[in-house]
């Protein structure tokens, strides 16, 4: 796995869902996904792989609500495995689960895409060297073609004990209501650069990832946000390699006229559509 997701680049670092029941959420989540939780208490779980970094934050609303349709918030977040070897002990664990999934190559990777109990979108994926990677005029190409399942399948016969350690939270991707006010947003706001597009979607990056973060219109233009208390995403947590690079961000983000407000460790913002962002250093 290649440096992408440390310093100097700016990148997703802790996913924060909202679910309908903590305790089954938390079941798949260790049981299908393979995560360890690092911390519980009644209404809320940290989920890690390392010991140590929580990467998924279960919260379980008060009034809690299902998940609304045609609405802005999370297609999926996509956690990063180390290896294409570790690709193929999930995918084994996974067929023998019987849990229903779908799966693609990207060209710039092979992903499996799982949806939790409560509609949530995870994707499980590993990248191919960057020096595969195809670019042209600063825009990566990225494609969605059929998984080669069985030579996946052929790089491990490793017994499945989980996540492994070196998993990272590799990018999030996110329905918004207008594809141009979001992409000023992540880009002149943010900070963040515009790698490849898509049908009705656009994928940013720094450090010349093939997307730290995607957005789309896929559930309509002007997609209204969802409600407080629906099952969904809570915030994502966007991480700085230094608090001069988050000074910056700050005042980009004051002039577009974006919210902030200053928490004890980190700033709060929102984007156009309503998904709330923790910038941390």
């Amino acid at each position: 796995m290649e440096n992408f997701h440390q310093k100097p680049n700016i990148y997703v670092g802790e996913v924060n869902i909202k679910v309908k029941d903590l305790a089954n959420a938390v079941t798949f989540y260790q049981n299908v996904i393979g995560f360890q939780v690092l911390e519980k208490s009644d209404r809320k779980a940290v989920l890690m792989t390392d010991g140590k970094t929580p990467l998924v934050t279960l919260e379980e609303p008060v009034d809690v609500i299902p998940k609304a349709d045609r609405t802005s918030g999370l297609y999926h977040f996509a956690l990063l495995l180390p290896t294409r070897a570790d690709l193929s002990v999930f995918l084994r664990h996974m067929v023998q689960t019987g849990y229903p999934l779908g799966a693609a190559d990207h060209y710039v990777s092979e992903a499996l895409y799982i949806t939790d109990p409560d509609g949530n979108g995870i994707e499980v994926y590993r990248d191919r060297p960057a020096a595969e990677w195809t670019w042209k005029n600063d825009l990566v190409e990225m494609a969605t073609e059929q998984l080669d399942a069985q030579g996946i399948l052929a790089e491990s016969d490793a017994e499945w004990n989980g996540l492994p350690a070196g998993t990272v939270m590799g990018h999030i991707h996110l329905h918004v209501a207008d594809l141009k006010n979001a992409e000023e947003f992540y880009t002149k706001g943010l900070g963040l650069n515009i790698v490849s597009y898509y049908p009705q979607a656009a994928f940013l990056s720094t450090g010349g990832y093939h997307h730290h973060i995607a957005i789309n219109t896929w559930q309509g233009v002007g997609a209204p946000t969802p409600p407080q208390n629906s099952v969904g995403l809570h915030w994502y947590t966007l991480v700085f390699p230094d608090e001069e690079t988050r000074e910056n961000v700050m005042k980009q983000l004051e002039l577009l006229g974006a919210p902030i407000m200053a928490e004890t460790d980190y700033y709060v913002t929102k984007d156009p559509s309503g998904n709330q962002i923790r910038l941390v250093v």
